[in-house]
């Protein structure tokens, strides 16, 4: 009771942002009801008060031992990463062959290549045309609109065709959507990032090529005007001719200096092929590449750390949800790799 009117007093601090006033209020008047009840259950340790104690001594331990292991496989995940000058190195095939699909490894990094995807490549004779890292996060808001739900990043050239997704869901966000809607989600978030990413990638073209215009006007004035001195006076006729397009205007001493002609996202070829194999990809199915991960304490550990990695975290870990059982997918969409982390 103490813990979760601690834990409540942090969310109104520091994600409803309650008043100061208010939020000190919750833990007092709850925190005098909690005290009283300890103290009513000290006072009768020997008459039964001891069974409450022991209850909470006990979730107190399953949570801080839940809490304990998890952080340090997090820990072995960003130690073991595969490093990206390694993935350059077994070229755009990845070292294996890739057949028409769409692979979504799930895992926690936000960056970087997980191990688990390097024991895939050695486990599997083929691999995935298309390779999306899914990294689900909860941030401090209360609902994520769908067309945020999904932030997505290139991972390496985009031959490729490898891509990090962060799924963003609120704390009143509830992930009860069908495994389809979310693919069909997800295509659609991934070539609306392939479109802006051409857009952004043309825009940078063009104004490149202005600042390289404009450098040379600017260096063909002055030499103008370091030459005869009439420099003014062929300005706007050597520009009329050059650089302006019909249907603009240009005001004396101003010359408009936007290219000429720039290429649409649309009309890219590049991003033509992209979404082309990212169809065809959708066409073959989803699967679902998932790491069963098995914690074990290095063998120089001390004993206490070997008890609770070795036995009471690995019993937590059998015995709660995996992560098939709440993204409702079939189980002939699932692929699984046993890999363990020595932490």
């Amino acid at each position: 009771m103490i813990v979760s009117t601690t834990l409540v007093t942090i969310v109104m601090l520091l994600i409803w942002q309650t008043n100061l006033f208010l939020a000190l209020c919750f833990p007092l008047v709850f925190g005098t009801v909690e005290l009283l009840y300890l103290s009513a259950v000290l006072s009768k340790i020997f008459e039964g008060g001891w069974l409450p104690l022991v209850f909470a001594t006990f979730f107190l331990c399953v949570m801080y031992i839940w809490n304990y292991g998890s952080v340090l496989k997090y820990q072995s995940e960003i130690r073991e990463k595969i490093s990206m000058d390694f993935m350059l190195e077994l070229g755009s095939t990845l070292g294996s062959v890739r057949v028409p699909g769409i692979g979504l490894l799930y895992n926690e990094l936000v960056q970087g290549i997980p191990s688990v995807f390097g024991q895939f490549l050695l486990d599997l004779p083929a691999i995935h045309s298309t390779i999306v890292f899914v990294c689900i996060k909860y941030v401090p808001i209360p609902v994520v609109p769908q067309e945020e739900r999904f932030l997505f990043r290139r991972v390496g050239p985009k031959d490729y065709h490898m891509f990090r997704c962060v799924a963003r869901y609120g704390y009143k966000d509830i992930r009860k959507e069908d495994h389809h809607a979310f693919e069909q989600l997800l295509v659609e978030s991934l070539e609306n990032f392939l479109r802006k990413e051409a857009q952004d990638l043309a825009l940078e073209s063009s104004l490149n090529e202005v600042e390289i215009d404009n450098i040379s006007v600017t260096t063909r004035d002055s030499e103008d005007q370091d030459g005869d001195g009439m420099g003014e006076l062929r300005v706007p006729l050597m520009h009329d001719q050059r650089l302006e397009e019909p249907g603009t205007s240009t005001s004396s001493g101003a010359v408009s200096a936007l290219p000429t002609s720039v290429m649409s996202p649309d009309e890219d070829p590049s991003l033509e092929y992209e979404l082309a194999a990212l169809r065809e990809a959708t066409e073959s199915g989803f699967t679902y590449l998932l790491g069963h991960g098995d914690v074990r304490a290095k063998k120089n550990s001390w004993f206490i750390k070997k008890l609770v990695i070795n036995y009471f975290y690995g019993f937590l870990r059998r015995n709660c949800r995996g992560g098939a059982a709440t993204m409702k997918v079939p189980h002939m969409n699932i692929m699984r790799v046993r890999m363990t982390y020595m932490v």
